[in-house]
């Protein structure tokens, strides 16, 4: 890898995005692109109908080119626009929350990113971190504390030696995109699987706070009866989960199903 662009959907005041990127030019050049604020939940959405602008910045000596759009926009441009050569991997995190099983994944920011570079033909790859068990707030803020830095640098090393084992294994040959998800106490030790995608759901979204006035909250998630092999199931178990991913592909049906519909 001689050039990577780096993304992410938390914006340039990440606790991850300089350690991610100070980690990432050991593998070689890093142009980093991102948002210009947290811009989670959003999917692959672009910006169709405003302009963007971007600004030149720095965090901790790292330059950075930010964006007013969302994440997908920020892999647009950065491929397109910003760097010059072309990057040859998009990189996408590390994400403050987990987006393992099928209903987070594809809400999420970060992963939306990372497919972004494969419709413009590249491979990519999205990072994201959390814990099971605690308060998503309660656990942002600590994970944007201070005193979480230095666990933020093991991370964005141990994110960096698996980009540069899964590029040097070749799993591009065989996949579009890949997600990573680990625990925060991750360390380059930790084990790591291949692992599927869990078919997790959510119910309603939406709390009533006034008439006609609805807030985000979560809910239930619903899981499958087994996680075995799967990203939800690795993390459960204390491991990173390595989730090769193809993107979407007609599905086969039956004969029978096949007559059915096509005599409808």
């Amino acid at each position: 890898m001689r050039h990577l662009l780096l993304t992410n959907d938390d914006g340039v005041d990440s606790p991850a995005l300089a350690p991610f990127a100070r980690a990432l030019q050991e593998l070689g050049t890093v142009t980093v692109v991102v948002p210009d604020r947290q811009r989670s939940w959003i999917s692959k959405a672009i910006s169709r109908s405003r302009e963007i602008n971007t600004r030149e910045t720095e965090r901790d000596g790292i330059p950075i080119t930010t964006c007013t759009g969302y994440p997908a926009d920020a892999t647009q441009l950065g491929v397109h626009v910003v760097c010059d050569p072309p990057p040859e991997i998009v990189v996408s995190g590390i994400n403050l929350g987990l987006n393992h099983g099928t209903a987070f994944m594809l809400s999420s920011g970060t992963v939306g990113a990372a497919i972004e570079g494969w419709i413009s033909g590249l491979p990519a790859i999205a990072f994201s971190t959390g814990v099971d068990g605690e308060h998503y707030a309660a656990w942002r803020r600590r994970a944007k504390a201070r005193a979480a830095a230095e666990q933020w640098a093991t991370l964005a090393t141990t994110c960096a030696q698996i980009l540069r084992d899964v590029w040097d294994a070749g799993v591009w040959g065989e996949a579009d995109v890949v997600t990573v998800n680990m625990p925060f106490d991750a360390t380059p030790d930790t084990p790591r699987r291949l692992t599927s995608i869990a078919r997790v759901r959510y119910g309603g979204l939406f709390d009533t706070v006034g008439p006609e006035r609805y807030r985000h909250t979560f809910v239930d998630v619903t899981e499958p009866e087994s996680l075995d092999g799967t990203d939800v199931g690795a993390y459960r178990d204390g491991v990173v989960s390595i989730t090769p991913v193809r993107m979407p592909e007609a599905v086969g049906m039956s004969k029978e199903t096949r007559a059915r519909v096509e005599q409808a």
